[in-house]
């Protein structure tokens, strides 16, 4: 019995970690983004500063407040140049024939403001739900 225990102990904290293991998202020229894809870029961004609470979180990404409770880094391209593709969650919401102004869902968290940019390395995977009886996208940075 002990030995099932033990077992079953070891695969949750196992599964409990993977699942921690969240996207860390970040914004750069005002479009969200992930640590890890502007990180990739190291040749042409760079770090702006980090902020570690929503509260220490500037006015211009005092928006993004409710997404970022444990802060953000915000990133700036090289001699401004920036080289990504940027979408609005309301144009994806279009792509997908979703009323512009339905809420979008990245990685769990909610983002009303459809106007709200981001970039297309971000749409790992696109999925259109049943949300409350209304058809929403979920998106996953994920691959």
């Amino acid at each position: 019995m002990k030995k099932l225990l033990y077992s079953f102990l070891i695969l949750s904290s196992a599964t409990l970690f993977a699942q921690s293991s969240a996207v860390k998202f970040a914004v750069a020229d005002n479009a969200i983004g992930t640590v890890d894809m502007f990180n990739a870029r190291k040749s042409v961004m760079q770090v702006l500063k980090v902020y570690n609470s929503a509260a220490s979180l500037p006015q211009n990404l005092k928006k993004y407040s409710s997404v970022f409770t444990k802060g953000v880094t915000e990133y700036k391209f090289k001699n401004g140049q920036n080289v990504l593709d940027r979408i609005s969650l309301a144009d994806l919401n279009a792509q997908h024939n979703i009323p512009g102004d339905t809420p979008v869902f990245i990685e769990g968290h909610e983002f009303t403001d459809t106007s709200t940019l981001v970039y297309g390395e971000l749409l790992a995977k696109v999925e259109s739900k049943d949300h409350n009886g209304k058809k929403t996208l979920f998106i996953s940075a994920s691959r």
